[in-house]
């Protein structure tokens, strides 16, 4: 078990080798937990991201104490931002999407006319996963504020939002660059 002053010395000089290393030790066990209990490996990858943002802030401050494992410590903030993304996931409604408006999202799923294949962005979106998907989605759809957006899907600060819309949105163009590199090569 690593002392919290070498584990901070760590994350503050060789920040990346050590995240490495913690994720490669403790992921596993949160994609387990979180697929045991109703998400995906999807979902497990996102909030293991928040949980590790959670960890890193908190293990870089000077008053941080580790009194157990850091895996076991990330699971427990795993637990945490689980339980909260469950409780918000059962608050939300359910709605059928209306007859026209699915005839509207099949016609726009339809081959360009000219022939050749659209890349329809939200499909991208939505494999991000839901987590993702939200954030994105309410940030630049809806342009709603940083704050609010922290506030409704539970992140710790604004800077966690922020860093997460960052990730979130470097999947997403990652996949994108993919789709139309491997497009243009067939």
């Amino acid at each position: 078990m690593e002392t919290s002053a070498s584990l901070r010395h760590a994350l503050l000089t060789q920040r990346e080798p050590t995240l490495t290393r913690i994720y490669q030790r403790t992921f596993p066990l949160v994609r387990r937990y979180v697929q045991q209990h109703g998400g995906s490996a999807s979902d497990a990858k996102d909030v293991f991201q928040d949980a590790l943002i959670v960890f890193y802030e908190k293990a870089a401050a000077e008053s941080f104490v580790l009194s157990s494992s850091v895996s076991t410590y990330l699971l427990g903030i795993v637990r945490n931002l689980w339980r909260r993304e469950l409780n918000r996931r059962s608050q939300l409604p359910l709605t059928d999407l209306s007859e026209e408006h699915a005839q509207h999202m099949a016609e726009e799923a339809e081959p360009a006319a000219d022939g050749r294949d659209s890349l329809p962005v939200l499909d991208y979106v939505a494999q991000l996963g839901e987590r993702c998907q939200n954030l994105l989605l309410a940030f630049y759809y809806f342009q709603q504020p940083l704050e609010q957006i922290a506030g409704r899907l539970n992140y710790g600060s604004i800077r966690s939002a922020t860093v997460q819309k960052f990730k979130c949105l470097e999947r997403l163009r990652k996949s994108v660059r993919t789709a139309v590199a491997h497009a243009v090569a067939h």
